[in-house]
């Protein structure tokens, strides 16, 4: 008898053991003094980041505009005012990703947390937003590089989360996305086009043809904030060059070589983007530095 019951608890505890892999995390679980963390549904929970990238808004160069576009949007969220969604999107290697990091160096003292959210996790937002929603602090939900496929439809909960949702965003919670895409979806020249109607072609199209457009637009629209990102010119290129080899504490005093290096360095990726920059910079002022002290070891002069 002992023994048959026994067995049976253990295999009780065992279920359980199983069920809470689908469960949402406790409260009292979740590390909260950490500055930024990353959403991995509910099997993993909210899982801190021990070491966020810590970027100031002074490195976002030649972005003025947007940098106190979003600043001002995220003040007033920490001020417990009204403010938006933002969608940040364009060009590659723009700074809209920097953007969003420097935030959280700027304002982590005023209560602003960071919280990284997969696209594969966003059916699972109404869970994390359950978690944090009675939080003190101001949490902002950062979807990076946020794009999807024709037929794709896992947008649909970010869609309902955004606006769409009964229940609607608590007020200590922003999303904050970044894409190359405009709308975030897919767009093709044929939806611009007139619909015509040919009664001898085999009709498979939609009817109402400018509904699956406007489903496409939809999505972007309840981002209250849009901001734009372009192709750096060759000046800001080589301003945002100067910017990080400065921080490096780097001064050259031969300003030309750089600047033709740092062209060379451009031309070979094919891009004058400000994460070019920073790569240039890193790799000029790392060789440098180290034949310093090749030289500094040999005794060389």
């Amino acid at each position: 008898m002992k023994t048959s019951l026994h067995s049976l608890l253990d295999r009780a505890d065992g279920l359980l053991q199983r069920l809470e892999a689908f469960l949402p995390p406790a409260r009292r679980d979740i590390a909260w003094d950490a500055a930024a963390f990353r959403w991995l549904g509910t099997g993993a929970g909210l899982v801190p980041i021990s070491r966020p990238r810590a970027l100031e808004l002074a490195d976002i160069q030649c972005l003025d505009r947007q940098k106190a576009a979003l600043s001002a949007n995220t003040r007033q969220l920490i001020q417990k005012l009204p403010a938006n969604n933002a969608l940040l999107w364009g060009s590659r290697g723009t700074g809209k990703s920097s953007l969003v990091k420097a935030l959280l160096t700027e304002y982590g003292g005023a209560g602003l947390r960071l919280i990284e959210v997969d696209r594969t996790s966003l059916a699972e937002l109404p869970a994390l937003l359950e978690l944090i929603e009675d939080r003190p602090e101001r949490f902002i939900l950062y979807c990076d590089d946020l794009s999807f496929e024709a037929g794709e439809g896992s947008y649909k909960p970010l869609k309902a989360t955004l606006e769409g949702s009964l229940a609607g965003l608590p007020d200590n919670v922003l999303i904050y996305a970044t894409s190359n895409r405009r709308h975030l979806l897919p767009e093709y020249h044929r939806e611009n086009l007139e619909v015509r109607h040919d009664p001898g072609e085999n009709l498979e199209g939609e009817i109402h043809h400018g509904d699956s457009v406007e489903e496409k637009i939809s999505l972007s629209e309840r981002f209250g904030l849009w901001l734009s990102f372009h192709p750096f010119s060759q000046d800001q290129y080589l301003h945002i060059v100067r910017h990080w080899l400065g921080r490096f504490g780097d001064q050259p005093n031969d300003w030309e070589a750089v600047r033709e290096a740092a062209l060379r360095f451009a031309l070979e990726r094919g891009s004058r983007s400000g994460r070019v920059a920073a790569q240039f910079a890193r790799a000029w002022y790392g060789s440098g530095r180290l034949e310093r002290m090749a030289a500094d070891t040999s005794g060389e002069p």
